[in-house]
Formats: C-alpha cells, structure tokens, sequence
C-alpha cells in the first residue's frame, strides 16, 4: 500500500520553509539583512539553535549569507541572471536599449493587467503610495525621481502575483538602475519630459485602482512607447550636436 508513517515536521524545516517563501515571493529581498538572532527567533516561536539549524541550511542553500560583524543577508540571487559579458555587450550597443524598452513592454503590460485582476486592497494601497511618493517630487532631484519611478513599476511586478516574472524583471531594473541600458535621471531632467512621465504614470496608477486590466495594460504599454521615441530623439539629438561639434571645430580652425 503507498501509505507511509506521518513524522512531525522539524521546526528548523519549518523555518526554512517560511524564509524560502519570503524570498521566493519577494517580500525578503537581495541585500536585506535579517533581523538579529534573538529577534528572529522571537518572531518565529523557535528556539535559537532550532532557528541556527535552518539559517545554516539556507547559507547551504546560498539563500542567505553571514557577514562578519553585520549579520545574516538574503544573498544578491539576482545576480548572475546574466553574465558580465554579456552585461558589457548590452551597455555597449543601443540595439539592445530598444529590445530592452520592448521586453519591458510587453511583460509589465502582462503584469499591469494581471495586477488589476489578481491584486489585493494592500497591493494597490502600496501601488498608490510609490505613486503618491513621485508625483510629490519638485524636479530638483533627478536620480531620486528614478529611484521612485522604478519602485512604483516594481510595485506593480509585485502586485501581479506571478514570482517568475518578478524576479526576473527585478534582475532587469538592477541593471538599468546601473546604467546598463539608459540613464533613467536624463529623462527626468527636461521639465516638458518630466510633466509627461508623471502623466503617464497617474493613467497607469487610475487604470490600476479602478481594476481595469485592458486600460491599465494599454497605460504601460502607452508609457513604454513615448520611453522608447524619448530615448530615440535623445539619441538624435547627441548625433546632431556631435556633428555641429565637428562643424564648429572645422570652421573655427578656416
């Protein structure tokens, strides 16, 4: 008979069971440190060599990592989705800041609409807090309002409730938050620009809050075309003053 005797289940296991799950849903994220042994074990009901047992395994796991003297962190996981050449090849050729505003596109519309059908009340509270958070920027703080632009997207991920998806494009904004593909902070410094993205920011937020899944899909996927001609007279742009650069140096040296 397929029947076998029911053991109870460690108490360490059942703390490395809920840690994955944080980690898995995002909730824990890269670099967040745990809080402190005493604390934790508190939290969880576990005694402390229980709660060892299971962070030990996690470290196993590479889940979790110690540093000296700071305390135990959830382990940068996201950090080899690409490799470093590769990650050099994107940041060398544009061909792949427009395939990048193309992916993204695609799948955060996908989430967007996921978002409006499957979100919580508290998903959308969080998603109208990131926005309210950067509609209440002044324009003097460039690298801050794409520090919160990207949080209000990444508040949306969340709210889609898909873990692949999440981790995945939270891989990607790591790496357009270093450069990788585009200076988010040039789009925020031209006020006409500016105005513009926070528009299209609260068409996604409404759509999203009034849980339309078809407007808050075509909202992003709006927002991520004006990203990409942006980015493409931005483009022109350089070209054109690099040649009236060289017009200048010509005829300055007649």
């Amino acid at each position: 008979m397929p029947f076998e005797k029911i053991t109870p289940e460690k108490l360490s296991s059942a703390v490395t069971r809920q840690i994955e799950l944080l980690i898995l849903r995002g909730i824990l994220r890269p670099g967040e440190r745990l809080p402190s042994e005493r604390d934790l074990a508190e939290r969880l009901g576990v005694s402390r060599p229980s709660l060892r047992e299971a962070l030990a395994e996690l470290q196993g796991k590479g889940l979790l990592q110690t540093r000296p003297g700071a305390g135990v962190f959830v382990a940068d996981v996201l950090g080899n989705a690409f490799s470093p050449a590769l990650i050099r090849l994107f940041s060398d050729h544009d061909e792949a800041v427009f395939d990048y505003v193309s992916f993204r596109r695609d799948l955060e519309g996908m989430a967007a609409e996921r978002a409006a059908r499957l979100a919580s009340d508290a998903d959308l509270a969080v998603i109208q807090s990131a926005f309210d958070r950067m509609a209440a920027q002044d324009g003097r703080d460039a690298a801050e309002e794409a520090r919160l632009d990207a949080a209000f997207h990444l508040s949306i991920l969340e709210a889609s409730h898909n873990v692949v998806l999440l981790h995945m494009m939270r891989s990607m904004f790591d790496m357009l938050r270093e450069g990788v593909f585009y200076n988010r902070q040039k789009m925020f410094q031209q006020q006409t620009t500016r105005a513009s993205l926070l528009d299209q920011h609260r068409a996604i937020n409404d759509a999203l809050q009034a849980r339309r899944p078809e407007a808050a899909r075509a909202a992003v996927e709006a927002h991520l075309s004006f990203v990409e001609r942006a980015l493409r007279d931005q483009q022109l742009a350089d070209r054109n003053a690099h040649i009236a650069r060289q017009r200048l140096d010509h005829d300055g040296g007649l």
